[in-house]
């Protein structure tokens, strides 16, 4: 299946259509009483459920997410040109002038530079992906100079190369790209035997602020391991939310054959029993994937 932007623009020109008679006067009155504020926790729950559907790789789903997501921004935009803001045009137009800016070895250097890029890359990147990372990056980091007249890392006004760092994000993702900013300027931990100490260290901290009972100093420090811990991710190039999703399904699925395989309510069963039913649970699991491994490989 081909991508057909000729058939998307029209049902596109609907959609926006379909947006702005909603916030009409005398459109919907759910819709008319939206505001940025009140509309931005949709959008995490929509990127979201577009995540579980790419990892379900339930596809007829993730296109309905898809156009779930792409009604936050069209809302987002209609939103803005009632208030004379900005309209979708703006929004696109910033993408599609980003896009070509920061790809010059595709649209060539003088598209590049007409769509607003100053940095001096080697656009013949030879069909590396790394380089085309490095130019993205050189790219972006002009841009950065473009709005604020000084390079990232400046602290001649405060600024830190961290602010950077979207803090619109999850936590852990937050965490391994400060990380990841702090390596780049030499602070950082050697490698990722030097963070097995520091994670005893912090666990340590961590209890003796649980036994004082210091609920402040407490979550301080449970803060403190959790980072310590996506720094280690980084590290093992490990993405810590993906492995903290895997294991949530992992838990998932264990929980929920405990509790098929149990003689009774979780509740009404001992300590000891509850970790048996674990044990099978993790024995059964092991042994479904054994076997899926074996069947692959009888078909290859």
């Amino acid at each position: 299946m081909k991508t057909d932007p000729v058939g998307a623009a029209p049902l596109f020109e609907q959609s926006v259509q379909i947006m702005a008679r909603l916030r009409a006067p005398d459109g919907c009155p759910w819709d008319r009483q939206q505001t940025f504020d009140t509309i931005r926790k949709y959008t995490l729950e929509e990127a979201y459920e577009v995540f579980d559907a790419i990892e379900r790789r339930d596809f007829p789903h993730l296109a309905e997410e898809l156009g779930d997501l792409l009604l936050q921004v069209l809302f987002y935009a209609e939103m803005a040109a009632n208030e004379g803001r900005f309209t979708i045009s703006d929004v696109l137009d910033h993408l599609n002038r980003k896009l070509i800016r920061r790809h010059p070895h595709v649209f060539g250097e003088e598209a590049s530079r007409a769509a607003g890029n100053r940095a001096d890359v080697d656009a013949d990147v030879q069909g590396s992906a790394a380089a085309v990372l490095r130019n993205w990056e050189e790219i972006k980091a002009q841009e950065a100079v473009a709005k604020t007249g000084q390079s990232r890392g400046s602290s001649a006004t405060g600024e830190s190369r961290l602010d950077g760092v979207s803090r619109a994000m999850p936590a852990l993702a937050e965490a391994a790209k400060i990380g990841g900013k702090a390596a780049k300027a030499g602070f950082d931990w050697p490698d990722w035997r030097g963070l097995l100490p520091k994670i005893a260290e912090e666990t340590a901290e961590l209890a003796a602020e649980a036994e004082r009972g210091d609920a402040g100093r407490t979550e301080a420090e449970m803060g403190d391991l959790l980072f310590t811990v996506v720094n280690l991710s980084r590290h093992l190039h490990v993405d810590a939310e993906m492995a903290l999703r895997g294991t949530n399904l992992r838990f998932r699925e264990r929980f929920r054959a405990m509790e098929h395989a149990a003689p009774k309510p979780l509740e009404q069963l001992s300590p000891p029993e509850l970790e048996q039913l674990w044990e099978q649970a993790k024995s059964s699991e092991r042994a479904t994937a054994m076997g899926n491994r074996d069947a692959a490989n009888r078909e290859r």
